[in-house]
Parts: structure tokens; sequence; C-alpha cells
């Protein structure tokens, strides 16, 4: 695989990002995850931190266009009286997909943000 594990990493990552545009969640867990969780170990990642980035991809998937799920969701919820389109909410929705993928970046950086609790815990 060109570039590695971390190659293989973002090209699955890429992946599960845009089935995320299109697919509901519990879809694409039950569609990917069997054909990838056995190359998670071979690669050299951690099995819970690299299925808690895979949770994280998703969610950041769902907030962004073109389906986004979420900002449906929010339509959905927002009152008729405020008369909000549907760009004014992808705009506001755009600071924390940004801050999401702060999140992402930091979590690949510093695998133990995740792995520290449950690490503790097995102790």
């Amino acid at each position: 695989m060109p570039g590695g594990k971390w190659g293989a990493f973002g090209i699955i990552m890429f992946i599960i990002f845009l089935l995320g545009f299109f697919i509901d969640w519990i879809g694409i867990l039950f569609i990917i995850i069997p054909i990838i969780s056995p190359l998670v170990e071979p690669l050299g990642f951690d099995p819970l931190w690299f299925a808690m980035m895979v949770c994280v991809n998703l969610q950041t998937s769902f907030m962004t266009p073109p389906f986004a799920p979420g900002i449906f969701f929010l339509r959905g919820t927002a009152s008729p009286d405020l008369g909000l389109s549907m760009a004014e909410i992808i705009r506001g929705v755009i600071p924390f997909i940004i801050l999401v993928l702060v999140g992402v970046v930091l979590l690949v950086i510093f695998p133990e943000i995740i792995l520290w609790l449950p690490g503790k815990m097995i102790k």
C-alpha cells in the first residue's frame, strides 16, 4: 500500500467518510467493518483506537453535504418561525466540522487521548 500503514488508514477513513454521505451508519458498520477489521492489527493499530476513529469519522461525514443527515435533522427541529434556509444551516455547521477535524488530527497524533482511560480500567 502506498504510504504504508498511514496511507491505508487514510484511504479507509476517506472511503468511510464518502459512504457516510449516502448510507446510514448501521449500513456502513455492517458492510465496511467486517472487511477492514482483519486489517487493523496487522497494520499495527490498536483496535479500540481504530474503532473510535471510525466513529468520529462517521460523525463528521453526517454533518457534511451533499446528504448531511445531521443537517436535515437540525432543519426538522428548527422552528419554522425562524425562517432558516439550508444554506444558513450549512454555514452554521462549518465551524463544528472544522472542530471535529481538528479533534481527528489530535486523536491521530495523540492516540493516548482515546486509550488512556481503557488502559487504566484494564490494569
